[in-house]
């Protein structure tokens, strides 16, 4: 089984994808299995979380290419900054993971969250999309400068 445990550049080809969904994508070690059905092993430092475009190299030098899984997600969407800011807010004081993108907020599905939101006048709809949140004000917690290359 081969194990992955450093972070290689992203102008590197993967040999193969390493499909992830969100929860799974913040975990430091596990066992995974690769798009093409091989069994691997991740093996990396404890806090990091993997983006969707991270490529992990084994020691054998095979690549994967890490992407997003399609999840359930909830989307507020509106041409108005203050009320997405307001959205925006109740959810970072929750530290509900959130995915910003022009005139738009996602977050993994909550009912709960869909009412509070629903409640303080926004719109909330559901889809199935590639979850890909915010990494936060210390940004990337991987350094790709740094890391082994092939």
């Amino acid at each position: 089984m081969r194990e992955f445990k450093h972070f290689v550049d992203t102008a590197h080809a993967p040999d193969a994808g390493l499909t992830l969904p969100f929860h799974l994508r913040q975990k430091s070690r596990q066992r995974v299995t690769l798009d093409n059905g091989e069994q691997a092993g991740l093996f990396l430092a404890r806090g990091l979380v993997l983006r969707p475009g991270d490529r992990l190299i084994a020691e054998d030098g095979f690549i994967v290419g890490v992407e997003a899984a399609m999840e359930k997600v909830s989307v507020v969407r509106t041409d108005d900054p203050l009320k997405l800011a307001r959205a925006c807010f109740h959810l970072g004081n929750r530290h509900v993971p959130v995915q910003i993108n022009s005139g738009q907020v996602c977050y993994l599905h909550d009912h709960v969250l869909d009412e509070m939101l629903n409640r303080v006048g926004l719109a909330v709809t559901c889809a199935h999309a590639a979850f890909d949140p915010e990494p936060g004000a210390y940004g990337h917690l991987h350094d790709h400068g740094h890391a082994q290359s092939a």
